[in-house]
């Protein structure tokens, strides 16, 4: 098996900002599999929260032997982006070998639609109301927080679409009091879950928190080794390939987080349609599912993922799986 990586970059059709920067392009890996004249292929997207750059997960995967397999690759890779795009190759591989679509190898249900988020990118609160004023027909609107100025932001977006189920993003940006002091507003705004409200390190305080709005792990949660560290803090846990290590894990996590009381939230970062492909057969059934990277890149692959009114579809057999 030849293993072939490529970096490809996907113009956003808005700059996207966030607490920690703003992006006008996405910069992803593609890793393809090439073996007896069929290629798999999978998409992953380093980030540098967690130590990653295009060349250091390049040079991850380069570095695999060319017999790699799904079981194998555990041993060789940590959960991350390198075996992310790895591992969702080799399932796109071994279903074209057998002729078959991922989620039946999987043992899965037959996939369909799901409802996913539109995320609204951090800007004045005149502005963000009028983004929210434009995609107020979505029933799920997500909102990147974590400043000084969020409850204007807040009180923003939910003028500008009233009817739009909320979910709020605050990157690690709050403490603790924060959260205490926000939720009440949180609560009266509608908001249906906060991701990862404070940072990762400092999660301990929210420890027997009252948490009258969900409170989902993000940076917290990666894989299921992750699961003891969220025991009191977290009621959902947000999933995402380019943390677990690939869909093998994301998996494995789901059920594992459910068999522990949690919700599952199914996130990803800002990549294309080949990226949440796998992700969708994650998604099924999920509390919530935030899978709008390719809503907003201005181009995106060939037979890219279809978005209705029905949600996010599964891929189609030429896209992966």
């Amino acid at each position: 098996m030849r293993i072939e990586v490529t970096r490809d970059v996907f113009k956003l059709a808005e700059v996207f900002t966030i607490s920690r920067g703003s992006r006008t392009e996405a910069k992803v890996l593609t890793v393809r599999l090439h073996a007896g004249g069929l290629t798999g292929w999978g998409e992953c997207v380093p980030y540098a929260r967690y130590g990653e750059t295009l060349e250091s997960v390049t040079a991850e995967i380069e570095a695999l032997p060319g017999d790699i397999t799904r079981a194998a690759l555990y041993d060789l890779l940590p959960a991350g982006a390198a075996r992310n795009a790895v591992d969702c190759a080799l399932w796109d591989l071994e279903a074209k070998q057998a002729g078959k679509r991922v989620w039946q190898l999987a043992g899965l249900a037959q996939p369909g639609p799901e409802i996913t988020a539109y995320t609204l990118s951090l800007a004045s609160p005149a502005e963000m109301q009028a983004q929210a004023a434009k995609h107020a027909q979505r029933p799920l609107l997500k909102i990147k927080l974590g400043t000084p100025d969020d409850m204007p932001r807040l009180e923003a977006v939910r003028a500008g679409a009233p009817k739009s189920t909320i979910i709020v993003d605050a990157n690690e940006g709050w403490s603790a009091a924060v959260y205490a002091d926000l939720a009440p507003h949180l609560q009266r705004l509608g908001v249906a879950l906060v991701e990862q409200p404070l940072p990762a390190g400092e999660d301990d305080a929210l420890i027997g928190l009252d948490r009258p709005v969900p409170v989902c792990a993000d940076e917290s949660a990666h894989d299921r080794a992750s699961l003891p560290k969220l025991k009191g803090k977290y009621d959902v846990v947000n999933i995402k390939l380019d943390k677990t290590g690939g869909l093998t894990e994301a998996l494995a996590l789901r059920n594992a987080a459910r068999a522990e009381g949690y919700d599952v939230m199914v996130g990803c970062m800002v990549g294309s349609s080949l990226a949440m492909a796998p992700a969708t057969l994650v998604a099924q059934g999920a509390k919530i599912v935030d899978l709008d990277g390719p809503l907003l890149l201005a181009e995106d692959r060939d037979e890219p993922l279809i978005f209705d009114k029905a949600g996010v579809h599964p891929p189609v057999a030429g896209l992966w799986g």
